[in-house]
C-alpha cells in the first residue's frame, strides 16, 4: 500500500504542475521556485508532515520535498545553534539530495555523448 500511496500522491503532484504549464502563462521556472516555497511554507505550518507520513518518497522527491527538506533542516539547526541556525540548517538538511543531483549529474555527463539536435 505504501507504493500506492507514493505513486498517487507524487502523480497528482506532477499532474498538477502539468496543468499549470499547460494552462497558465507561468514559466516552468517560476513554477518550480513556486513548489520549493510552497514546500518550504507547507512545512513551516506543521502541513506538511502528515503528507511525507502518508506518501513517503511520493512526497518527498518532488520540488515539494525539497522545500520540505529545507525547512525541517531549518527547524532542526535553529533548535541546536539558534540563529545560525537560520542560515546553516538548509543547507546541511538538504546536503543529500544536492550531493546525489551533483554526482549523478557529473557521471552522467561524462557517460553521455551530447549531439546537436540540428
Amino acid at each position: 500500500m505504501n507504493y500506492l500511496n507514493a505513486f498517487w500522491v507524487g502523480g497528482l503532484i506532477c499532474a498538477l504542475c502539468q496543468v499549470l504549464i499547460d494552462k497558465t502563462k507561468l514559466t516552468p521556472a517560476r513554477i518550480l521556485v513556486s513548489l520549493v516555497v510552497l514546500g518550504v511554507i507547507l512545512q513551516g505550518l506543521g502541513w506538511y508532515q502528515a503528507v511525507v507520513d502518508y506518501a513517503g518518497a511520493g512526497a518527498t522527491v518532488p520540488l515539494l520535498g525539497f522545500g520540505y527538506s529545507l525547512a525541517k533542516g531549518v527547524a532542526k539547526a535553529v533548535a541546536e545553534s539558534g540563529l545560525l541556525g537560520v542560515f546553516t540548517g538548509g543547507v546541511t538538511g538538504a546536503a543529500g539530495g544536492i550531493a546525489a543531483a551533483i554526482v549523478f549529474g557529473c557521471l552522467f555527463a561524462l557517460l553521455s555523448r551530447p549531439q546537436s539536435k540540428s
